[in-house]
């Protein structure tokens, strides 16, 4: 018998990541045999971890903060997701030995939002929060799903201006500055992809971005994600939504790219909030 197939998760941190549990769950309810572990990779050793991880016989890989940039450049080939996002958070080893980087996190979203929160965003009036690595991916998945308005604001303007320019979409996209949010009044749905959760910092955030009707939803989840939704359910936000189920269906992605089946994936969010 062969040994199983080797398959890991980096990032820094990543002690806390659910991707070891969610894999192996999905592998037990599919019957394949796998290893999965998670591997702490600094940006600063993140090619060298991974290039050995490969060398060695890895034969996919997720990525999440700090290293999906690093992850892009790392492979040879992209495929279109991440090709429009700039960034990976799956690299899979292929038959030649070549890296290809894919990105989830888009489609991940849309998926957790429409199909579990029987969310519709079609001409809605969207804030994103952060211009980061996720941040690029979701806003395409956004448009893709004909949102009226998208407005990107980053604590660095600069990195907000470079994702709209990407997105080329100037009718239906604009930057804020942070300190000038308060100006821009209600949205629909207001998205958290900074790291500040993560972090453990403060968010100060203007009340007037919320309405009764308004949908608060952050990337994060557990405990990463309590900052923000405590203050917009503190603003009056109709809903608010961690990213558990968005993490839970990107990885599902990942499994589906490398296994060719795709897992069930509400029995196993269940198994997660129990």
């Amino acid at each position: 018998m062969s040994d199983p197939q080797r398959f890991a998760v980096f990032g820094h941190p990543i002690a806390h990541s659910l991707s070891p549990l969610l894999h192996a769950l999905f592998a037990k309810q599919r019957g394949i045999a796998l290893q999965y572990v998670a591997i702490d990779a600094p940006p600063e050793r993140f090619i060298e971890i991974a290039r050995t991880f490969f060398d060695e016989g890895g034969c996919g890989a997720n990525v999440t903060l700090p290293d999906k940039q690093l992850a892009f450049e790392l492979a040879d080939a992209h495929t279109r997701a991440a090709q429009r996002a700039g960034v990976a958070n799956v690299l899979t080893r292929q038959a030649g030995g070549s890296i290809e980087a894919h990105n989830t996190d888009g489609a991940g979203l849309i998926r957790d939002l429409r199909e579990r929160h029987g969310v519709d965003l079609r001409n809605r009036r969207v804030l994103l929060l952060g211009a980061g690595g996720a941040a690029q991916a979701v806003a395409f998945a956004l448009l893709d799903e004909n949102v009226r308005e998208l407005i990107v604001a980053n604590r660095t303007s600069e990195r907000a201006r470079k994702l709209a320019d990407a997105l080329n979409v100037s009718q239906r996209v604009c930057i804020s500055e942070w300190n000038s949010l308060g100006r821009c009044g209600a949205f629909d749905l207001i998205l958290n992809a900074t790291s500040v959760g993560v972090l453990g910092a403060s968010m100060p955030l203007s009340r007037s971005l919320v309405s009764e009707n308004t949908i608060a939803y952050d990337l994060a989840y557990g405990k990463a994600a309590q900052p923000f939704l405590e203050w917009a359910r503190s603003a009056g936000a109709a809903r608010t939504l961690d990213g558990l189920g968005m993490l839970i269906e990107t990885a599902a992605d990942s499994f589906e790219h490398w296994h060719g089946v795709r897992p069930e994936t509400e029995g196993t969010l269940r198994q997660l909030q129990t």
